[in-house]
Formats: structure tokens, sequence, C-alpha cells
């Protein structure tokens, strides 16, 4: 999978609000961080982790990133983590421009890393390492994947899930910003290779097409269950909501237009984000 409890992290932006904050939570949940990175900030330490200027210069040899990095400088920042080799590349910033990510993405992609976000709450392998935002105490270790477009939809259903029982094996925040690093698609490809995760859950919203694309993977054949709930089926039309990747493109994006792509791979949709569990026992 993308992470786990041997992950060597090095969190760009540590010194910041958030950085330290999140750095702080995330030592607290198990996670190997191993350095820090802010420019002209080196010497400094945060929560016992040395801080460097840049990752070049950290010690500890890390290998993924997690970014907390404002938007202006974030380009830069994920471009620093490419080069150094880092994967995954995890950016939790929000509003970044769109060709900025489209560039990082596509030299990623080019020398085989993988990006995840931007906008996301990040990434967990529950009971191992947390690489991201989420709140620490509503994970249960357990065989169930996550994969999901909205970050507190992610919480409030992997908190249903722990309270009857199911735990997660591998919860993954997509992002909801309309160009990310990772889709349903890839994240379906990740869990059917991973031996901990019996069953998959797939947390959508409307808008783009990711969602379909991903019900015609399953269709093909995917030999675990996979369960899902759609975000969005009575939002207005012609007004914005939420994420900047809810857009919905001609046909396609819209609520009816993702449930008939589930229904026609056998996908069975839960009604409301509380159903899922029910609905994943009686797959299971």
């Amino acid at each position: 999978m993308l992470i786990d409890e041997d992950t060597r992290v090095v969190v760009q932006g540590i010194t910041g609000i958030q950085g330290r904050f999140h750095t702080l939570s995330m030592l607290e949940y198990g996670t190997k961080i191993v350095a820090g990175v802010t420019p002209n900030k080196a010497g400094q330490r945060v929560g016992g982790i040395e801080v460097y200027n840049s990752i070049s210069e950290a010690e500890g040899d890390p290998r993924a990133s997690i970014i907390f990095v404002p938007r202006q400088f974030a380009k830069d920042a994920i471009m620093e983590a490419i080069d150094a080799g880092m994967d995954p590349i995890i950016p939790i910033t929000e509003h970044i421009p769109v060709r900025d990510v489209m560039q990082c993405i596509s030299l990623a992609r080019r020398k085989g890393q993988r990006i995840i976000g931007p906008n996301t709450p990040g990434v967990i392998a529950c009971g191992k390492c947390k690489m991201g935002i989420m709140p620490n105490h509503i994970f249960r270790p357990g065989n169930i994947g996550v994969v999901s477009r909205s970050g507190t939809l992610t919480y409030e259903v992997v908190s249903r899930l722990s309270s009857m029982g199911f735990g997660q094996s591998t919860v993954i925040g997509l992002g909801g910003d309309p160009v990310t690093g990772m889709d349903f698609e890839s994240a379906l490809e990740l869990f059917i290779e991973d031996p901990d995760t019996d069953a998959v859950v797939m947390l959508g919203e409307i808008g783009g097409s990711n969602e379909e694309k991903a019900a015609k993977r399953v269709s093909r054949g995917y030999d675990k269950p996979v369960v899902a709930y759609i975000a969005g089926k009575t939002a207005p039309r012609q007004k914005t909501m939420g994420h900047a990747g809810a857009i919905i493109e001609g046909s396609t994006g819209t609520y009816e237009s993702k449930k008939r792509a589930f229904e026609k791979a056998k996908i069975p949709l839960a009604g409301l984000p509380g159903d899922v569990p029910e609905i994943l026992e009686s797959v299971l």
C-alpha cells in the first residue's frame, strides 16, 4: 500500500501553525517522522523533530513527504519532494492553482511517484502510520479499505464503521480539487493488491466522472466487495456546492449518472452515510 509502520516521513512546512499542530498529532499516532523542512528555519525542533532548510539536507533518510505549505509556495515544495524521490507526496494545501497541480502531477507520474491530493485529509494505515490531518481516535485497525473525495464525509463514515465493528486497513483521501494525483480507479488497484483489505468503501460526490470510471473498472471484474455512497443527491442545480471538483459536465457528474454507473457495476449504493456499515455487513 501507500504507507506502513516503516514509512519514514518528512514534514514540509513543519514550523507553521498547521504543520506544527498536525506533526504532533501524527507523532502521537506513531508515525515515523524523521525530519521537518522549512527554509531558513534550520536548527529548530518541533516535537523533538529536527528542522532543516531543505529535503536534500535532511537526515534520517525520509522517503515520503506531507506538505503544509501556503498555496503560493506549494508548487515549489511539491517539486522539491519530487526531485528528492519522495513517494507518496501528500500536499494538504488548499487552493493551489490548477496549472501548478497539473505540472506537478505530470512530472511525478513520469518519475513513477504518487501524489495524493492536493486539498486532501491525507492517508492513514490504521494502527501503523498517519500522514494527514484526520482525527486519531475514530480509526480502528481492520480489513476495510476506504477511499473518499471528502474529508468530513470520511470521518463520519469511518466513525460509524468503527462503532459497528468494521476496522479499516487503509483510508485514502483523494482531495476535493478538480485535478488530483490519485483517483478512485487508482485506489481500487491498490486495494485489490492489498492482502490486508477484504472490502472497499467508496465515498464519492457529484461532479466529475471519477466515480463512473471506477464503476467501469469494477464491472470488468473486481475480486473484493465494493460499497459506495454519493454525496449531493439533493444539491440544487446551478448553485456552487462545496468542493471545486463538484462540477457537473453535460450528462456526467450528476447523482443520477453515478447511480446508474454503480448499479450497472452491481455496486450497492447507500442512501445515507450511516447506511454504509449495514450494507457492508450484507455483502460480507
